[in-house]
C-alpha cells in the first residue's frame, strides 16, 4: 500500500532532478511513490517514479495535479532542487499518527556540497534579523504550529488538499502562503512545524540570482499585505522597506538639513549593530569566517531588494499570473 507521494513540479528533467530522485530512493521503504511533473516526458526512468506530462504551467498548477494522480494519502511537496534526508518518512509518519495533524512543514537546509556563493546565499537566511525565518532554513526549536510554510518541504493529507482545491495557480511565488491561508480558513487547522523533518535545498548561485529570488518574495508579500492581510500584514515584512526609505530619505534630508546628519548616522549605527547581531546568530550554524564576511553585503543588498519590491507590491493593483 502506497502511503506517501512525493510531488515534484519541474519544467523539464534537469540535473537537480537527476540528483534528487536517487536521493529520495535511498529511503529504504516500500510505501511511497514519486510523481514528477515536467512539461513533456523524457525517456529517463527511475524506480517508484512516474513522469506525468503536465504541459506548460507553473509549480502551483503542477502540484495540484496530485489530486488526480497520487496514490498516497500523504502528499509531500518538494522543489526539484530539494531532497529529503534518510529518516524523513519515519519522522513524517510519526507526525501524522496524530489524526488532528493535517499538514507538516520542515526546514530546507543548505547542502554541504553547495558552492561557496550558494553557502553565502544560504547564510543570509539563518538569522531573523537578516532573513526573517531561520526555522525555515535550519532546525530551530521544538515542534509547534505555524500558519505559513514554504512548499519546498510541505506535506499535507491528500483528502485535505482536495478539500481546499489545491494550490491557487495565480500566484508564484506565494502560492504556498495562499494555500496555507486557505487551509487555516477552510479547516480551522494549522501546519505543524517539525525541526527534524529535514530536506536539503540548494541555494541560488551568484548575487544576481539571489537578489532576484528575494525580490520576487518581496513583491508578492507586499501585494499579499493588501490581498491576504491575515498572515501577511506583519510588521517584520515592512522592516526592509522602512530601512530603504530611511536610507534614501535620511541621506537627502541630511544633505539639505545638515543638523540631521548626526541623527541619521546614529540610525545607521543601530542598523550596523543589528547586522552584527545577525552575524552572531548566523555563526551558530555557519563557522566559515569568509562566508560570514561575504554575507554582510549580501544581507544589506537583500534588505534593499526585498524592501524595494515590497513597496512595488504594495502599489501594484494586480499581479500578473506567472507560469515560471
Amino acid at each position: 500500500m502506497i502511503r506517501f507521494s512525493f510531488v515534484i513540479p519541474v519544467k523539464e528533467v534537469n540535473d537537480f532532478v537527476r540528483e534528487s530522485i536517487p536521493k529520495i530512493l535511498e529511503i529504504n521503504r516500500n510505501d511511497y511513490e514519486i510523481l514528477l511533473y515536467p512539461d513533456k516526458r523524457s525517456d529517463e526512468t527511475w524506480p517508484k517514479t512516474r513522469q506525468i506530462a503536465s504541459g506548460p504551467g507553473g509549480p502551483a498548477m503542477k502540484r495540484s495535479l496530485a489530486i488526480r494522480d497520487a496514490q498516497g494519502d500523504i502528499l509531500i511537496f518538494m522543489d526539484d532542487d530539494a531532497y529529503p534526508n534518510s529518516s524523513f518518512l519515519d519522522q513524517l509518519e510519526e507526525d501524522f499518527e496524530d489524526g488532528r495533524i493535517v499538514a507538516v512543514g520542515g526546514p530546507g537546509v543548505t547542502p554541504n556540497d553547495d558552492g561557496f556563493w550558494q553557502m553565502v546565499s544560504g547564510a543570509v537566511f539563518l538569522s531573523s534579523l537578516s532573513g526573517g525565518f531561520p526555522e525555515r532554513y535550519v532546525p530551530v526549536g521544538s515542534k509547534r504550529f505555524v500558519d505559513d510554510w514554504p512548499s519546498v518541504n510541505l506535506s499535507v493529507r491528500k483528502q485535505i488538499f482536495d478539500q481546499i482545491g489545491g494550490f491557487d495557480s495565480h500566484y508564484w511565488p506565494g502560492e504556498d502562503t495562499k494555500f496555507c491561508l486557505d487551509l487555516i480558513e477552510k479547516t480551522g487547522k494549522k501546519i505543524l512545524y517539525d525541526p527534524q523533518l529535514i530536506a536539503c535545498h540548494h541555494r541560488r548561485e551568484g548575487l544576481w540570482r539571489h537578489l532576484k529570488q528575494v525580490g520576487n518574495y518581496g513583491l508578492h508579500r507586499g501585494f499579499f499585505v493588501k490581498r491576504f492581510p491575515k498572515t501577511s500584514c506583519r510588521f517584520k515584512y515592512f522592516l526592509p522597506s522602512i530601512f530603504l526609505l530611511y536610507l534614501v530619505g535620511g541621506a537627502l534630508l541630511s544633505w539639505y538639513f545638515p543638523p540631521l546628519f548626526i541623527p541619521y548616522l546614529t540610525g545607521l549605527g543601530i542598523y550596523g549593530l543589528a547586522l552584527a547581531k545577525a552575524l552572531f546568530d548566523i555563526h551558530r550554524y555557519e563557522k566559515n569566517l569568509l562566508i560570514l564576511i561575504c554575507a554582510i553585503p549580501y544581507i544589506f543588498l537583500t534588505h534593499l531588494s526585498y524592501g524595494l519590491r515590497f513597496i512595488q507590491g504594495l502599489l501594484t493593483p494586480r499581479l500578473k499570473s506567472r507560469l515560471r
